[in-house]
């Protein structure tokens, strides 16, 4: 009897509940925001019918006037794509509203559109309702028309522009601040430039604080966040090192050191991770002789792997045309990409094969508290996980195959909800007797919410993950291996 307590006491001992949280980490709304992974910007407005980019704000109103326009067809498209949301650009640079507002008389009230009855976003939040999509929108803190652009007035009319789209529309996904302020423009007539101190212009944390009161579970955008970041570059992609954090403080819309959000601040003290935004054509409005230049397949795919798969989101702009609809070069290849990736991560082959920890978190059984044992790691479950023991930060995972597999692509994701941890790790195969390396290409540091990895195509019955360095107790809650049977898998290497 002794014997038998003395194991008891002992296997208590060892217990332990979830690790702890490493600050900083994310609200309930930032995971879920960062689960949707791909969504749809949509750019449309003056500048589609005027051939222009950034709108200097004097185009004519009665050039906007789409002949079939349709927000359903938009919704369809990002459906198929296997998009989550749409963010609509509802006021870009120029001061041209979609939205019958009543603060000016620059909005689609005074176009041809539906005789001035149209409402893009309305017609936009209803198509979203009916095909299960969530709905963001974007308002540009410049206005390149408004007369009184760069004074206190200015921000009277901007705030309640955004009160306006943020109690008509139902519930919003995002808010979107662009980070380009101040520059030349109509401004009512004046033809001038004006700077603004883009720090302290627009009064941001008044901002902030509307939004988190209109809309409490919209992720708000911006250079610096607070909800999630510009990634740095306009191409649709993280660094391979890419940390969901940022020195809070530092970073404003239109922020000098644009770079530094490629891979995020390691030493950040708030949680802001990446959103990698593109067009699927070289311009964000549409222009006919872009139509040779939407991007292939095999290019979206890539932007896939390095978005989503460097732990962010990918944002992908459809440029709208003057008909009012998506073009069908830029829906086709949407889907096909979506349809691409789904069969090159279809099947993961490490659901069957046998997978030991050096370390593992031993569950507290008494207290009902989940287990941590590796099995969660291929249950396909977000909330489930492996961990390793307070003070473990370094472990190996082996994988056994049940036979010899191909494998070109690896997936990785650890439990955000506890934190960012991983600093480094790296992945080997076995080679007859030895265990071989897998070369990536690029560094492999950080995980956070995915790390997707492609390499060579290897044949092998074992793989071996090993952490190196981590911020604390390991929390990995998704393992895959696949074999893409086409795309960008390299030499094949048999073993």
């Amino acid at each position: 009897m002794a014997l038998f307590w003395a194991v008891v006491v002992a296997f208590c001992a060892g217990a332990q509940d979830a690790p702890a949280p490493i600050a900083p980490v994310p609200t309930s709304h930032q995971v879920a925001w960062q689960q949707l992974e791909t969504y749809a910007f949509i750019h449309f407005g003056l500048n589609t019918f005027t051939d222009r980019e950034w709108g200097y704000g004097d185009a004519p109103l009665e050039a906007f006037n789409p002949s079939r326009l349709d927000c359903e067809q938009w919704a369809r498209v990002c459906k198929q794509a296997g998009m989550k949301g749409i963010i609509l650009t509802a006021k870009h640079h120029d001061g041209f509203c979609l939205w019958p507002t009543k603060y000016t008389d620059y909005s689609i009230s005074n176009t041809p559109y539906k005789d001035g009855k149209g409402d893009v976003v309305g017609e936009l939040a209803a198509a979203c309702r009916k095909y299960g999509l969530k709905l963001g929108l974007y308002l540009s803190p410049w206005d390149r028309h408004q007369a009184c652009y760069g004074t206190p007035e200015y921000i009277e009319y901007y705030h309640a522009q955004l009160q306006e789209l943020l109690t008509q529309y139902g519930e919003v996904f995002e808010v979107w601040f662009d980070g380009a302020n101040g520059g030349d423009g109509w401004y009512g007539g004046a033809n001038e430039t004006r700077k603004i101190d883009r720090r302290t212009y627009y009064d941001f944390p008044r901002l902030w604080k509307l939004v988190a009161k209109l809309q409490p579970q919209a992720i708000i955008f911006s250079d610096g966040g607070p909800g999630c970041r510009w990634v740095g570059n306009e191409d649709g992609y993280a660094d391979a090192t890419n940390w969901s954090f940022l020195r809070i403080n530092e970073v404003y819309p239109g922020y000098e050191h644009y770079k530094e959000l490629q891979s995020g601040h390691e030493n950040g003290d708030a949680w802001v991770a990446a959103e990698c935004n593109t067009s699927i054509r070289p311009g964000w409005f549409y222009h006919e002789k872009e139509d040779s230049s939407v991007k292939s397949v095999d290019q979206l795919v890539d932007l896939y792997y390095r978005s989503v798969g460097h732990n962010g989101t990918f944002l992908l702009n459809f440029p709208v045309n003057k008909e009012g609809l998506i073009h069908p070069i830029d829906s086709a290849r949407a889907v096909d990409f979506c349809k691409q990736m789904q069969e090159e991560l279809r099947k993961n082959l490490l659901e069957k094969a046998i997978i030991k920890a050096s370390a593992t978190r031993q569950e507290t059984a008494a207290r009902g508290v989940a287990s941590f044992s590796v099995d969660n790691l291929t249950d396909g479950r977000f909330d489930t996980y492996w961990a390793t023991p307070d003070g473990v930060t370094t472990a190996t995972l082996e994988i056994t195959f049940h036979k010899k597999q191909r494998l070109n692509r690896l997936m990785i994701s650890e439990y955000i909800p506890l934190g960012q941890r991983v600093r480094k790790f790296r992945v080997e195969y076995l080679n007859g007797k030895r265990w071989l390396p897998i070369d990536f290409g690029e560094s492999t540091t950080t995980i956070g919410y995915k790390r997707l990895l492609r390499f060579a195509t290897i044949t092998t019955k074992r793989l071996r993950i090993c952490f190196d360095d981590s911020r604390g107790p390991l929390c990995i809650n998704g393992l895959g291996g696949y074999f893409a049977p086409y795309g960008k898998t390299g030499t094949e290497s048999n073993n």
